[in-house]
């Protein structure tokens, strides 16, 4: 059978949708609405159906769904071990997943050294989506991700970054930057909170609750980036990562403060699918990611 057939397959199911897929693998959506066809024929199953505006996979399809994609991240593997790896003339490219804070500590920094050493090497970041860590890293729809620890498939490979502490956020002639930040005072004064999540309760949250406390949260946003602007333009206190902190802290008029409360260091660590492991451009890239992430962890530490 035609191997192409499953590249369609993995691509359709990836997208759930014809025209996306179409658009991922530079071909015209008849040539998918045949591909299909071909495959239909071959399993005796219609494989997606049709829901809504999207399609969604036969169980069939999900039950196959995973041997594709790992057949074909083998084989696209396999043709990269068989090449040299030169940084200075390689044009790979390389999907990212993480979330908006590393995003804007360490990309950047890699950016520029991509540029140094590596001119024809393209980045995507794409939005960290962590029900789905696996999946994405398995299919190769993301070449690597860096986030908290996760629960993930045996085939994932995992790398310690970094740790960090949480630390508290203010404008820098804030009252409360006089002195030492009591964990009253903390408790008494209007705070900024950050998620992902539309709901739910954060880290320092949940280790208040656990003490029975409870501090007023005025702001629930969705970036530390804004969070930061208005922190530094109100009373408002934000509670993040010291190293996400202090980056902040070079461009607006920010005071740092200790968090007043124990909660255990973050950690940071980055994800692969194993069959990436004998990569050597992929292994130059987590190179590249280690160092400029720990040195950024390092610049906290110190």
């Amino acid at each position: 059978m035609d191997l192409n057939l499953f590249k369609v397959f993995d691509a359709v199911y990836r997208a759930s949708s014809l025209t996306e897929a179409a658009k991922d693998l530079h071909i015209t959506q008849p040539a998918v609405s045949n591909a299909l066809s071909r495959l239909r024929e071959h399993f005796d199953d219609p494989l997606f159906v049709r829901r809504g505006r999207r399609i969604a996979p036969t169980p069939l399809a999900d039950s196959i769904a995973a041997d594709i994609a790992n057949s074909l991240m083998t084989l696209q593997e396999s043709l990269h071990k068989g090449q040299e790896f030169d940084p200075s003339t390689s044009k790979r490219q390389f999907i990212v997943s993480m979330g908006d804070p590393i995003e804007f500590v360490a990309l950047p920094d890699l950016i520029s050294l991509l540029q140094q050493h590596a001119p024809a090497i393209t980045l995507q970041s794409q939005r960290l989506v962590r029900d789905q860590l696996s999946r994405q890293l398995i299919s190769g729809e993301v070449s690597m991700a860096i986030d908290i620890p996760q629960p993930v498939d045996s085939g994932i490979q995992q790398q310690f970054l970094f740790r960090d502490n949480l630390c508290v956020l203010m404008r820098q002639d804030h009252p409360l930057a006089k002195q030492a930040l009591s964990l009253k005072q903390y408790l008494n004064a209007g705070h900024i909170t950050v998620s992902g999540r539309s709901r739910g309760t954060v880290l320092e949250d949940a280790t208040l609750n656990r003490k029975g406390l409870n501090r007023h949260i005025i702001l629930r946003g969705q970036s530390y980036y804004s969070a930061s602007h208005i922190a530094a333009t109100s009373d408002l206190l934000l509670t993040l990562p010291q190293h996400l902190a202090q980056r902040f802290q070079q461009f607006l008029p920010l005071h740092i403060m200790p968090l007043p409360l124990k909660i255990p260091a973050l950690e940071m660590m980055m994800y692969w699918h194993s069959s990436a492991n004998n990569d050597a451009a992929h292994e130059w890239l987590r190179g590249c990611i280690q160092t400029i992430i720990s040195q950024n962890g390092n610049k906290v530490a110190s």
